[in-house]
């Protein structure tokens, strides 16, 4: 019999996620945090969305923090989206 710890990410009463990594789990955790944080400010900005829009466009600007820093600090968009692009692909060939 094996005994496996899992992780469990909860927000707002809903399971998010379930890992048996911890580091993954406060990863997600964290990411989620931001997101909440950004969901705050946009609201208090004045902008309305809808709850699922609101939602999805934090947790999109959350995952991708490093990218969105890029694009705040002034790199083009395109040059961002190429080098995922090339990441994936360096990925992708890691892989096989």
């Amino acid at each position: 019999m094996a005994i496996i710890v899992k992780y469990v990410v909860e927000h707002n009463g809903e399971e998010k996620l379930v890992t048996t990594d911890k580091k993954a789990a406060d990863q997600y955790d964290k990411m989620l945090d931001v997101a909440d944080n950004l969901a705050t400010y946009i609201e208090a900005k004045g902008i309305k969305l809808g709850k699922d829009v609101t939602e999805e466009l934090t947790i999109l600007l959350s995952k991708n923090k490093d990218v969105v820093s890029k694009l705040l600090k002034g790199t083009d968009a395109n040059t961002v989206l190429e080098q995922e692009k090339a990441e994936v692909v360096e990925m992708d060939k890691r892989k096989a």
